[in-house]
């Protein structure tokens, strides 16, 4: 015998509709009041006395189209600088992470290396790791040592940023209950195999947004491997403003690294709803470091 269709009850409509009501004018309210703001800080700055100026110095558009092709160009190099280093430093941070988990008397060389290399590296400002490797690594005149500005860029970003993502593995590592490895070791496994098929699996994910919060800092970082002269979008940005005496190259360069930055942010924002991340992040070991 067919049951009759659920329908709410008219209490249950009623309150569906207010609530229904409320969305709508939180919605129009906050757009009202976004609107507002934004319009008053406009008209803030097309009204101050020097706007006629900036705005011919900054906001050219004239020579933001004529200097987009190369700063593209230079936005290139960073993308690839960025992929390549970004491989490296997962590789090197989880070989760190590890060592400095690792228990026992016998591996105390490997825990201090590891916690020297994190505790120095974390401590250097990275444009001066990047000066140091940059002038200083050619200055050895060694054979075989690489003399590129992209290849000493991309190094002293690796070294920079390993140390930050091995603290956040690191984190994740320990975030793992100890009688998850003693369930694995119980099952025959080493410890070995139980760090590398239940400790890390799990880890890694736990970690997930804070080592996108890191790739998303190593995108904008990476324009600082112009100082070394390789011509990327910043460096380019330089050039162009050279040539046409107005700052606008530099802002056509800013907005390039703002439109890539704001995917991978929303990207790691959605996956920390997903993973229940939302306002714990800042509770990991390394998540959101302040360079």
């Amino acid at each position: 015998m067919a049951h009759p269709a659920w329908t709410p009850s008219p209490l249950a409509r009623e309150r569906l509709a207010y609530r229904r009501a409320r969305a709508r004018r939180s919605a129009l309210v906050g757009l009202a009041s976004t609107l507002v703001v934004g319009a008053l800080a406009v008209l803030a700055l097309v009204s101050s006395p020097g706007w006629p100026r900036v705005r011919a110095s900054f906001l050219d558009p004239e020579v933001a189209w004529a200097s987009l092709p190369r700063v593209l160009e230079g936005l290139w190099l960073n993308l690839r600088v960025m992929a390549v280093a970004a491989v490296c430093i997962l590789v090197l941070a989880l070989v760190l992470a590890v060592c400095r988990t690792l228990r026992g008397p016998v591996f105390l060389p490997l825990r201090l290396a590891a916690t020297v290399y994190v505790d120095v590296f974390r401590g250097l400002p990275l444009i001066l790791v990047l000066l140091l490797v940059g002038f200083g690594l050619p200055g050895l005149r060694l054979q075989g040592i690489p003399t590129s500005a992209v290849v000493l860029g991309g190094l002293a970003l690796v070294l920079t940023y390993s140390a930050y993502v091995a603290e956040v593995f690191r984190a994740g590592i320990e975030s793992v209950h100890p009688s998850q490895v003693a369930a694995a070791r119980s099952l025959g496994l080493s410890h070995a195999q139980a760090l590398r098929t239940v400790v890390l699996p799990q880890a890694v994910r736990r970690v997930v947004p804070p080592l996108l919060n890191d790739l998303v800092a190593l995108q904008k970082d990476s324009g600082l491997i112009s100082i070394l002269g390789a011509v990327d979008a910043v460096r380019a940005a330089q050039i162009q403003t050279s040539a046409y005496a107005s700052f606008t190259p530099y802002v056509v360069a800013g907005l390039l690294f703002v439109a890539l930055t704001i995917p991978l942010s929303r990207l790691t924002d959605a996956l920390a709803r997903r993973g229940g991340w939302q306002g714990a992040t800042a509770g990991v070991a390394g998540a959101g470091p302040i360079r």
